[in-house]
């Protein structure tokens, strides 16, 4: 592995053409490199998959990995029904993916088989991974409702390595969400890749919002499915309307956007959002929530600032990125539109090469989050020792 980034060794690039196979061409004049460590591509949910699936197999040799979106992120910034990718050269990365099938019988056992082999496999003629030169990185079923259990299950076999991801999307449909691996589009799984870079990185998250002093208790709910049907002992839509100055029909999802709850844990707070309000004005969130859970209506603060001060502290650990593998949740893209900053917002993506996606949630370490933007950062030129 050499220990400097040279020209080439990270390339990026987009097409919003709308025929698969002219997207796909497009992005392979971009990316496609000699021998690839890893490529990686988010797609619109409009795109003909099996179409796609068929070019990306036959056009990338090597790992390939993939998801459809809520919205990409491509070097120039935000984008809809686009196809963006990213490839890594073997001469600064080594990479193992894997994945893991049917997550609605999904075990810890299988989360932690998963990242011990994929371990197990760069250890093989080499060091023992460690977080000094090593990150997961993972894609998943945005629509499983098994993001808490298999980012537990993987963070907690890989000891100090960092982990990040992003749940996949459909759009603002909510429909069905797919991960490509192994040259097809896939539904119901998660896949892992563990990177093993001489670069300097570091993952990140960051949220814009603050706890208020309005807390409110989970009384009832039906976990498995993220549904919270009491909140204080009434109806939990129209007990958060009531918390936000609404009326439960006024519920919208810019309106869970922009007031969303949070949860304390361990000293920091962690965003809880809310997907939708139903017919019995029940709240089916994006995260898993418990009985007797306290949550703190949190307020905004400065979006753009708080970015900034975001890439400031990620250029302080790794110098100017060449990459950043970004997962940006698909109500912070709303906000942006309502608030109308979406392109202050691209200008800082693209002045950190940030290339990713809009999320139906984002994992960090051992956590399934919302609203945040997550990441890591590769910087040129070798820091770790």
């Amino acid at each position: 592995m050499k220990p400097s980034l040279l020209p080439g060794d990270i390339r990026y690039g987009a097409s919003t053409a709308r025929h698969p196979r002219d997207a796909v061409q497009e992005l392979h004049a971009a990316i496609a490199m000699r021998d690839p460590a890893l490529t990686i591509f988010y797609c619109a949910p409009d795109y003909d998959r099996d179409e796609l699936a068929n070019a990306m197999r036959e056009s990338f040799p090597g790992q390939v990995i993939g998801c459809t979106t809520a919205g990409e992120i491509s070097p120039a910034g935000y984008m809809r029904g686009s196809l963006v990718g990213v490839s890594l050269a073997k001469t600064i990365a080594r990479v193992a993916v894997g994945r893991v099938d049917d997550l609605s019988a999904f075990e810890l056992a299988d989360g932690e088989r998963l990242a011990r082999g994929l371990l197990d496999r760069l250890a093989d003629g080499g060091p023992e991974p460690t977080g000094r030169r090593c990150f997961g990185y993972m894609l998943i079923d945005g629509l499983s409702m098994k993001e808490e259990h298999v980012v537990s299950a993987i963070y907690r076999e890989l000891g100090d390595i960092p982990l990040m991801g992003g749940s996949a999307g459909d759009g603002e449909r909510f429909a069905e969400t797919h991960i490509y691996h192994d040259g097809a589009f896939r539904r119901g799984v998660c896949v892992l890749a563990i990177v093993e870079t001489d670069l300097p990185f570091v993952v990140f998250r960051t949220q814009h919002f603050v706890p208020s002093l309005e807390r409110m208790v989970v009384t009832e709910a039906d976990v498995p499915n993220r549904i919270v049907s009491e909140i204080n002992g009434e109806p939990a839509g129209r007990e958060y309307a009531r918390m936000v100055g609404l009326e439960v029909d006024k519920l919208t999802p810019l309106i869970f956007a922009t007031h969303p709850v949070v949860v304390q844990v361990g000293g920091d707070y962690y965003v809880r959002s809310i997907q939708k309000v139903n017919d019995d004005e029940s709240l089916t969130f994006f995260c898993a929530i418990d009985e007797g859970i306290v949550l703190t209506v949190a307020r905004g603060v400065d979006l753009v600032a708080n970015l900034l001060e975001t890439f400031t502290a990620v250029r302080q650990r790794v110098g100017e990125p060449q990459l950043v593998l970004g997962c940006d949740c698909i109500l912070r893209h709303l906000e942006l539109d309502r608030r109308e900053i979406k392109d202050q917002v691209a200008e800082i993506f693209a002045a950190n090469r940030v290339v990713g996606f809009s999320t139906y949630g984002e994992q960090f370490h051992g956590m399934h989050v919302n609203q945040t933007f997550t990441g890591v950062a590769l910087g040129s030129g070798v820091s770790h020792g």
